[in-house]
């Protein structure tokens, strides 16, 4: 019998490191971009917003700090660098074009926390980092597009930032099932607690006790 990855990483690769002891919440990249059809970047992630949505509700009566991210370029987009040489359908991110805007339903509230970024994770040029530490935040609950992208990089600058990264597996999306489910197993293998949106729910409704 072929050993499949599970196997191969077992008894390696496979650490828990919990919710810590004050969370916050990311919802990352999610614009209409996504979710209309007429657009290049379009994905059919529409049950990765549902399910974050639910999250964010959980989190608002928990009291958590919730935080968004979107991408805005100016017109030129010289500050897309080599990120926007490499994927042009960016474009659809200088600011002001509709399908940067978010989605019906997601509007951020007044008193949360939108940041801007360039790049595919929400720590890189951003104060983002500093905005967790000074709100005595230890672990980021993870939502968001794409799994294979915006969502993996993240993760990957909040284990090295020291935060505890918590990837809602059901509420991050992306076009293509293949790189979803890997880089979920390799997230889940060494960076991340990859979970689905109920047990975070299960655990969000204990904090509102």
């Amino acid at each position: 019998m072929t050993e499949g990855p599970a196997d191969n990483y077992g008894g390696v690769f496979d650490g828990s490191m919990g919710f810590g002891a004050k969370p916050a919440l990311i919802l990352i990249d999610f614009v209409e971009a996504y979710f209309d059809p007429s657009c290049a970047l379009y994905a059919g992630v529409e049950d990765a917003l549902e399910n974050a949505l639910k999250l964010r509700e959980a989190a608002r009566e928990a009291g958590l700090l919730i935080i968004y991210t979107n991408v805005s370029y100016t017109q030129s987009m010289i500050d897309g660098g080599r990120f926007a040489q490499k994927v042009p359908p960016l474009e659809n991110f200088v600011a002001g074009h509709p399908m940067g805007a978010w989605p019906e339903g997601l509007e951020p509230a007044d008193d949360e926390l939108v940041i801007t970024k360039h790049y595919p994770s929400a720590f890189f040029g951003t104060s983002l980092a500093s905005t967790l530490t000074a709100n005595g935040n230890d672990s980021l609950i993870i939502t968001g597009l794409s799994t294979s992208g915006c969502v993996r990089a993240s993760c990957v600058d909040c284990c090295s930032h020291g935060f505890i990264p918590i990837i809602a597996e059901d509420a991050v999306g992306d076009r293509h099932e293949a790189p979803h489910k890997a880089n979920l197993f390799d997230m889940q293998a060494k960076y991340a607690d990859v979970m689905p949106t109920a047990a975070i729910l299960d655990y969000l409704g204990d904090l509102r006790l």
